[in-house]
């Protein structure tokens, strides 16, 4: 099975009842949709919601909750907002369908590298990318007379000297926190190494000398993070670069926008976006799309009804009044400066998340087995076989290796 690969080319809910002018059409079929909650998904969910009988439920516990809830019957979830690795587990489960015929019907003005497609079917509809990219305080750099770093030891470099003249709480911000975003972490540095995660044989490849260079790496990251680092997902970092607690970030360039909202930073027009900084083959960074699937256990008539709802949030007039929101690849988006580190980024090298059903339990083992390291619990030797052994018995489990 191959993804069609695209290079840079708590829960809240919001409920919409009555059809606005800016829907093509008013809808009449009740719909909810589970997405992540970042700030893409609410500008795209609340311009769905204006069509009418839509509630959006925008909840960073996405991934866990969408396999059950799209496998029940009838699914819980009409539409389903998904990236490379969150759309394995729906597409191997079978709770996503194929969308051919809609996109045929409702999608002629979609463009070819929002089309991805597995073994011909078209299953998912991109509407961006994204990937990790620097962000830092322009004044802070100027204070002290740093430039931007262009690698990771200059990265950790320039932290070294914030934390030196002890000029904000805490020299940088990191997703680290245990399970998926600390998983994301070392893919991110792995990947920069030039690893490759499993072999054609579905093998566990990451206890070597590139493994244990990135283990050592996210070890020398944390002596700049807030001690609590093991709870920091993309929200606190984005959190604490609006509060004016940080000066650095490898962050989700989805998360650019907000740094300049007057309602919730207190540092707009203080953060510049630049390329993730390189290691030793590539950025220290992971390139992604995310879209939106149709659940399969739905009637054909919820199928299109949900279809025509996530094309009127994924349009042009959305893509115009958000334009900050994310890296669009919905006609009318120009990019500005909110986007520079994400182009940046992939013109750099940065390598596309290899998302596969091997690679879904590998981010998990390494997500769960991290932490351990980072403790100091265990060294990095003994971290890597293990996590690998944890990939063994999973992976055998599900009749990806005998």
């Amino acid at each position: 099975m191959k993804l069609k690969t695209i290079l840079m080319a708590g829960a809240l809910s919001v409920a919409g009842s009555v059809a606005a002018a800016e829907c093509a059409f008013e809808n009449t079929t009740e719909l909810r949709s589970l997405t992540a909650g970042f700030e893409a998904w609410k500008a795209v969910t609340d311009a769905m919601a204006e069509c009418g009988n839509f509630e959006a439920n925008l909840d960073q516990e996405f991934r866990e909750k969408q396999p059950e809830a799209f496998a029940a019957e009838p699914s819980l979830y009409h539409i389903g907002g998904v990236s490379n690795s969150t759309m394995i587990p729906l597409l191997n489960a079978g709770t996503i369908r194929p969308l051919n015929d809609l996109v045929e019907k409702h999608g002629q003005h979609l463009k070819p590298n929002q089309l991805i497609t597995v073994d011909g079917d078209i299953m998912a509809v991109a509407m961006m990318v994204n990937n990790q990219h620097l962000m830092y305080r322009t004044d802070i750099f100027e204070e002290l007379d740093l430039e931007a770093p262009t690698t990771y030891d200059e990265y950790l470099e320039a932290a070294a000297v914030i934390e030196e003249a002890d000029v904000v709480q805490y020299p940088l911000g990191g997703t680290f926190k245990s399970g998926w975003n600390l998983g994301e972490e070392f893919v991110n540095m792995f990947l920069a190494h030039g690893g490759t995660f499993v072999d054609d044989n579905n093998m566990p490849t990451i206890n070597n000398e590139k493994g244990l260079a990135s283990l050592e790496q996210l070890k020398a990251t944390t002596e700049y993070l807030d001690p609590e680092y093991l709870a920091s997902d993309s929200t606190y970092v984005q959190q604490q670069f609006q509060q004016g607690q940080i000066a650095m970030a490898n962050l989700w360039a989805s998360r650019a926008g907000a740094m300049n909202d007057p309602e919730e930073s207190q540092v707009v027009g203080k953060v510049t976006m630049a390329s993730a900084p390189m290691g030793p083959e590539a950025p220290v960074s992971s390139i992604w799309w995310d879209g939106i699937v149709i659940a399969a256990n739905i009637t054909d008539e919820e199928a299109e009804a949900a279809f025509r709802v996530a094309m009127e949030g994924m349009d042009t007039e959305m893509v115009q009044a958000n334009p900050e929101a994310a890296v669009w690849l919905v006609d009318g988006y120009e990019p500005g400066e909110i986007a520079a580190g994400a182009a940046a980024t992939a013109a750099n090298g940065a390598r596309p998340y290899p998302a596969s059903s091997a690679m879904g339990i590998m981010h998990s083992v390494l997500g769960n087995g991290i932490a351990a390291y980072l403790n100091g619990d265990k060294d990095a030797e003994t971290t890597l076989a293990d996590i690998e052994a944890a990939y063994m018995t999973s992976a055998k489990e599900a009749g990806l290796i005998d």
